[in-house]
């Protein structure tokens, strides 16, 4: 019979897995480059403990996309509690989905290398993105404040001008122009 406790080596190994994938995703931040020597000193773990967790750069970079994919959908329902559906919108398109693209270059690269045999992400992760805008937008049409015949995939399509902004030029404001483009375009009335 268990107790529902956790031995103390699997909880080492999810501290060592969540540890590399934390730092993978600074290094990715910065280069497209993976150098799993690297990754492995600054987790404070040896490069055996990263290949065992990651046997591949590309399995890596998938999981650290993913990690960065939760983190996204996962603030939304913290957002429209603490915020209301509009500022919800608001926050989560300009403090997070923009930062994302804006300080994710690298991470950006190494996905087009990683999913090249494929063409294209995961799906998995564009579901989810779009499962937390539709949260979103759900939630602002019952408080009466966007069309309920706006979708979400229509919705990121307008936010995807994110992407193409120079993270190096004041995205912030271009950030917040563009989500004002949005917003005006899906609010009733």
């Amino acid at each position: 019979m268990t107790t529902g406790s956790v031995s103390p080596r699997r909880a080492d190994t999810r501290r060592n897995h969540e540890r590399i994938l934390a730092v993978a995703a600074e290094a990715l931040a910065e280069s497209a480059q993976v150098s799993f020597n690297a990754i492995a000193k600054q987790a404070g773990v040896g490069v055996g403990t990263v290949y065992r967790h990651f046997p591949t750069p590309e399995k890596l970079i998938l999981a650290v996309y993913d990690r960065e994919v939760r983190h996204l959908v996962d603030v939304v329902p913290e957002l429209l509690e603490q915020a209301g559906p509009a500022e919800a919108f608001r926050a989560w398109a300009t403090d997070h989905v923009a930062r994302y693209a804006m300080t994710k270059r690298g991470l950006a690269e190494a996905l087009a290398v990683a999913t090249a045999h494929r063409g294209s992400l995961p799906f998995s992760g564009v579901e989810s993105i779009l499962g937390a805008m539709e949260e979103l937008l759900r939630a602002n049409v019952e408080a009466g404040l966007v069309r309920p015949d706006v979708d979400a995939e229509t919705v990121m399509s307008g936010l995807m001008g994110l992407l193409f902004l120079d993270p190096d030029d004041d995205w912030q404001g271009r950030t917040a122009a563009l989500v004002d483009l949005v917003w005006r375009g899906i609010r009733t009335g």
